[in-house]
């Protein structure tokens, strides 16, 4: 952490430990963050504009548009420094930007001006050097540069994601047989086995991966307000337009040609709103998991040294889904609000977006430590097949409706209602049970069908389905 402290911080003798962070992203859950700095930080941000201000520069050493004075200066010792910058901007460039900051005040011509320092030392003339940031306002390279950030957020993201779809359907299909009780309304319900129920989830999270991974990532590149007014000022002859989709699209971004000073964010919008969608089928997920762990369905095996309660020591709590939740609840706060607010800018553009989006961070940040949360809690969890067994032996009554639709497929006459007067407010057991079926008007063979019921038994196609 103190390497990345900024020059303000320096000053003030601050000594800043994660324990001092005020958001528990960099504090607490510090490690289980880590993989998101290099996207989402301010330094990622930073050097993610270097980035994009240098291959700006040899996108137009490439394109020369005719009239640019500095393109014939660009000698291959300054082409080589920018190549370098594109590439990998040196560990330094942070520090550096943020020391010429806090002099102009303004972060993107900071950077502009750490290029130009850079270019300068490799020997760029001043022709050359004019070269960087031609034509650019501050949210060329920022839309940029933003979008890049969140492709390999997105990238981290989608791999811990896979980790959770992966381990549910091994769960899936390990227990696609295991009967289990449904809960319907909280209430016995028709049987199915654990690993259907696991299956379901993974097979709704892989449609809202897909959903968010589909989501195109665009990128603008046309001036103060998006017409190329100073661009074509300067040079009316060049393809500015065609220029620009070649930048864009060299940086594997979908090229967005009708935009004001800001890239609309629309994306962004629909980019948030898939994550958060995803979120909301987790958090089901964990409450669900969190259930069937307080009906006994599911045993925690415990880890050697921790302690679930203060006070009551036998406890193993379901903390990992509870934390997984939580944080899920987090990241949907922000990721909702940002999905409204950031399409919306008024006229040409506002700053309001500046802030917002300097805490995608934030709410990537909780989404990462609630998968993670959630993989730990899936890594502890095995069946108490016994406890799921008793439940099932004690719940003759959902054989009601197997009996009612058979007397519905036989043409009995009220069938429901019959068994209605018979199941409905009442305990039935497995004498009950074999009674009423013996006395229904239907053939032997669908009755011997019927007798032959058991609760653990009335699966459907629970199994096969728990592997498709």
């Amino acid at each position: 952490m103190m390497g990345s402290l900024s020059p303000q911080l320096r000053a003030t003798g601050m000594n800043l430990d994660p324990i001092d962070a005020l958001s528990p992203v960099d504090g607490r859950y510090a490690r289980a963050t880590a993989a998101l700095r290099a996207h989402l930080s301010e330094a990622a941000l930073i050097r993610e504009r270097v980035r994009v201000e240098a291959e700006w520069l040899l996108t137009l050493a490439r394109a020369r548009p005719p009239g640019l004075a500095g393109v014939d200066a660009l000698t291959p010792a300054v082409l080589t420094v920018a190549e370098s910058l594109a590439r990998t901007p040196p560990a330094s460039a942070t520090a550096a930007i943020k020391a010429i900051e806090s002099r102009t005040n303004h972060d993107v011509k900071a950077v502009e001006y750490y290029v130009r320092d850079q270019l300068a030392t490799a020997g760029a003339s001043a022709a050359a050097l004019e070269l960087v940031h031609f034509g650019c306002t501050s949210e060329d390279i920022n839309n940029l540069a933003y979008a890049r950030m969140l492709r390999g957020a997105r990238e981290v993201l989608c791999e811990q994601l896979d980790a959770v779809i992966e381990t549910l359907q091994r769960f899936a299909a390990a227990h696609a047989q295991l009967p289990m009780l449904s809960r319907t309304h909280g209430q016995t319900a028709s049987p199915t086995t654990l690993g259907k129920e696991f299956a379901n989830v993974a097979a709704r999270l892989q449609r809202a991966r897909a959903r968010w991974a589909a989501v195109a990532i665009l990128g603008k590149w046309n001036g103060a307000v998006g017409n190329f007014n100073a661009h074509v000022a300067a040079l009316p002859s060049a393809d500015w337009p065609g220029i620009a989709r070649e930048f864009v699209e060299s940086m594997q971004l979908t090229y967005n040609p009708l935009t004001t000073q800001i890239e609309p964010h629309d994306w962004i919008g629909e980019y948030c709103d898939a994550l958060a969608a995803a979120d909301v089928i987790l958090v089901d997920f964990c409450r669900d998991a969190w259930g069937y762990i307080s009906l006994g369905y599911l045993r925690q095996r415990s880890v050697a040294g921790e302690v679930g309660s203060s006070t009551m020591p036998h406890k193993v709590n379901p903390i990992d889904f509870e934390n997984a939740e939580g944080n899920f609840g987090i990241a949907n706060a922000l990721l909702r609000h940002f999905a409204e607010k950031l399409p919306v800018s008024r006229w040409q553009r506002d700053l309001t977006d500046s802030t917002v989006l300097r805490n995608l961070g934030v709410a990537l940040g909780h989404a990462l430590i609630a998968l993670r949360a959630l993989q730990r809690g899936l890594g502890k969890i095995e069946p108490d097949a016994a406890r799921m067994a008793a439940d099932l032996d004690n719940a003759w009554e959902v054989l009601g409706e197997a009996v009612q639709t058979v007397l519905r497929a036989e043409g009995v006459a009220d069938g429901y209602e019959l068994l209605k007067d018979f199941t409905r407010g009442r305990k039935i057991d497995a004498t009950a049970y074999q009674q009423f079926v013996a006395s229904l008007p239907i053939d032997a063979l669908a009755k011997a069908r019927l007798a032959q019921l058991h609760p653990a038994e009335y699966l459907g196609r629970a199994a096969s389905l728990a592997t498709t």
